[in-house]
């Protein structure tokens, strides 16, 4: 991760460099704006094709505050687990239609044609010492997972009818076979100023997007696995942005900020808020910036063709709240209220007795940050066809997936129910009333108990086909 960062450091300051120079050319894509009603262009149409490959690698630690030959004052121990691997691939239809000067609609629709999922044992080390002290792999025998229940034999295959695996075999889960929508993305973008309308200034682009659920939401259901297919959440999200480029000699700097955040929840969502004390129920927010510029290698000007390199780096930070995480099917596998697993919830705390309902298998996860670099190429033929290819890197700080507290302290009245009596907060979650969190678990959520996502580096394949009209 200190690598990428001075990537970016570094990728900042050429930026900054390039924009203090004063030679102006031709605009690159950065500063595309779609427009309508110009006096020799009715309306402008951007059709994109995007393929892009999404890899991820995590490694899961566990606290393990039992942990044999730890003391109180040695902390709270954190212990491997497990190791994630995942691959997605999306197919991204995109549209920018002009609606009026330097005004646009823009439309996308991202179709995920797979999504694979495995959790092995983390045998990373070579060679493998499985007895303490100094353990430096993991086997079914002391792995905190199956120790608590939540795996169970010789683990899940979900593409095999949740069959086990074989027992030298590291792997210990395989998600079924994912693909569909999640979401359609609306939006509008105008541009208060256009590099191609006036040189002396930047292309600045202000935009807002719906992104509205319209596929299955992902669910997992031991007895129903070839149902448990979806890729969706069920959420809606509004994504506001802005962005800066200016074409300055063999070079276009550019700058782009954004957020993201959810809105509402289908009544079918993971997310769906269950009442009493559960708090920050909604996906995660996040915010990001991206900065880099792209090189010219090769322009012949508007009529002819343009070869770039683009370089840039990317930071976002990912606020606190729930989201599907990289355990999330063994979470939901272990909650299923028709079986006896460790992770089943109870639906209403002020009731005797627990209402056994399903875990939704989502986690609260704590904030963290995610830093990133890109390198691109790109072909332009003319002013109507553009070929790109990219590759990104991206790490994660170590954060912890289960994140969910105990509740929420809420006001009591002491003394004799009257105007006068006593407004106290006593700053605990009391057992059998409205404080509790139905979500809470106590055997993931607990501080020494938790799991903590670490080593992450995800890695993204692009290549794009653009055609302007």
């Amino acid at each position: 991760m200190p690598r990428l960062v001075s990537f970016a450091l570094g990728v900042g300051a050429i930026s900054l460099s390039l924009l203090a120079t004063a030679p102006v050319a031709h605009a690159g894509p950065y500063s595309d704006v779609a427009s309508a009603f110009d006096p020799d262009d009715a309306f402008d149409l951007h059709l994109s094709f995007d393929y892009r490959l999404d890899i991820r690698r995590s490694a899961l630690f566990r606290e393990d505050v039992g942990r044999p030959g730890t003391g109180p004052a040695d902390g709270v121990p954190v212990v491997r687990d497990l190791v994630f691997a995942g691959s997605r691939h999306t197919l991204i239809p995109r549209l920018e239609l002009g609606l009026f000067r330097d005004v646009a609609l823009t439309a996308a629709l991202p179709l995920v044609l797979s999504d694979q999922r495995t959790l092995e044992l983390d045998q990373r080390d070579t060679p493998c010492t499985f007895t303490d002290p100094g353990a430096t792999c993991v086997n079914r025998s002391t792995s905190s997972t199956f120790r608590d229940g939540l795996l169970t034999g010789t683990g899940f295959d979900g593409q095999a009818g949740g069959a086990g695996f074989d027992a030298d075999d590291p792997t210990v889960f395989r998600a079924p076979r994912r693909s569909g929508l999640d979401q359609v993305h609306v939006g509008l973008v105008w541009a208060p100023m256009n590099q191609a309308r006036d040189e002396t200034k930047p292309t600045w682009k202000l935009g807002v997007e719906g992104r509205f659920p319209v596929g299955k939401v992902a669910t997992i259901d031991a007895a129903r696995l070839d149902a448990s297919t979806g890729v969706g959440r069920g959420v809606t999200e509004v994504r506001l942005w802005t962005s800066m480029a200016r074409r300055i000699g063999w070079a276009e700097p550019y700058v782009e900020a954004w957020w993201q955040a959810p809105v509402s929840v289908q009544d079918d969502s993971l997310f769906a808020d269950p009442g009493f004390g559960a708090r920050s129920t909604l996906p995660q927010q996040q915010g990001g910036l991206r900065f880099g510029f792209e090189g010219y290698a090769v322009d012949q000007g508007d009529d002819g063709a343009r070869m770039a390199l683009e370089l840039s780096a990317r930071v976002v930070g990912h606020f606190e709240g729930r989201n599907y995480t990289e355990l999330w099917e063994v979470f939901a596998l272990a909650g299923d209220a028709s079986g006896s697993g460790p992770m089943i919830l109870d639906a209403d705390p002020t009731t005797d007795g627990r209402q056994a309902i399903d875990h939704p298998g989502i986690t609260n996860v704590e904030n963290y940050l995610e830093v990133g670099g890109r390198v691109a190429a790109r072909i332009a033929v003319g002013q109507r066809f553009r070929l790109a290819a990219a590759f990104e890197l991206t790490a994660e700080n170590e954060h912890v997936i289960t994140f969910t507290d105990a509740g929420v302290d809420l006001p009591e009245c002491r003394g004799a129910p009257s105007a006068s009596c006593e407004v106290v907060n006593d700053e605990l979650v009391t057992p059998g009333t409205a404080e509790v969190n139905p979500l809470h678990v106590p055997t993931t959520d607990l501080i020494g108990h938790r799991y903590r996502s670490a080593d992450v580096f995800n890695y993204v394949i692009g290549v794009s086909a653009q055609f302007l009209f």
